[in-house]
C-alpha cells in the first residue's frame, strides 16, 4: 500500500515534536524543573509583561495548569506576578533577576537539543525547512480565519 506523502508530512511533524518534548523533559530535568517551566520563562523572556490568561492561551494550557507552574517559578524565586495597572483582576508576569543566569543556561541546553534535533542537515536544509514550517503556519492561520475559528496565539507571528 502506498501512503500518501502528505499524510506521512503531518504523522512525521506530529511525531517529532512528540519526540522533541520527550527529549526536552529528559535534558532539563538536571536544572530541577520541567519541559513546561522551561517553556514559561522561555516565552517571558521574550515577552515579559504578559498577563496570566495570555501565557495560557499562547502555551496551549489551561490556566489552572498554568498557575500551578506559575506557583513553582515564583517560589522559586525565578518570576514575579505584578497586578496589572488597568485592570485589577489581572496579574502581568516578570522575570526576576534569579532568573537570568538559569535562562543563560537553558539558552545553552537549547542549542544542544537543537544540534541534535538538526544533526547532519546542511545549513542550507535547515533555513529552508523554517521557510517551508513557517508558510505551513500561514496556510493554516489563514485556513482557520476562513474557517471563523477562534486564533490560536503564536508568540512568534
Amino acid at each position: 500500500m502506498v501512503v500518501p506523502v502528505e499524510r506521512e508530512i503531518a504523522f512525521t511533524i506530529m511525531d517529532v515534536a512528540r519526540m522533541m518534548k520527550t527529549y526536552a523533559d529528559h535534558r532539563v530535568r538536571p536544572f530541577g524543573m520541567t519541559r513546561a517551566q522551561w517553556a514559561v520563562l522561555f516565552r517571558l523572556d521574550r515577552s515579559e509583561g504578559l498577563k496570566q490568561s495570555e501565557l495560557a492561551e499562547i502555551l496551549d494550557l489551561q490556566p489552572i495548569t498554568l498557575t500551578r507552574l506559575l506557583d513553582r517559578l515564583a517560589e522559586n524565586g525565578l518570576i514575579e506576578r505584578r497586578a496589572d495597572p488597568n485592570d485589577r483582576r489581572a496579574n502581568r508576569l516578570f522575570l526576576t533577576p534569579a532568573a537570568r543566569p538559569i535562562l543563560e543556561r537553558l539558552a545553552e541546553l537549547s542549542l544542544e537539543v537543537m544540534g541534535t534535533v538538526l544533526e547532519g542537515l546542511d545549513p542550507k536544509a535547515v533555513a529552508r525547512l523554517l521557510h517551508d514550517l513557517e508558510r505551513m503556519r500561514e496556510n493554516l492561520r489563514g485556513a482557520i480565519n476562513r474557517s471563523g475559528i477562534p486564533q490560536p496565539r503564536v508568540a512568534n507571528g
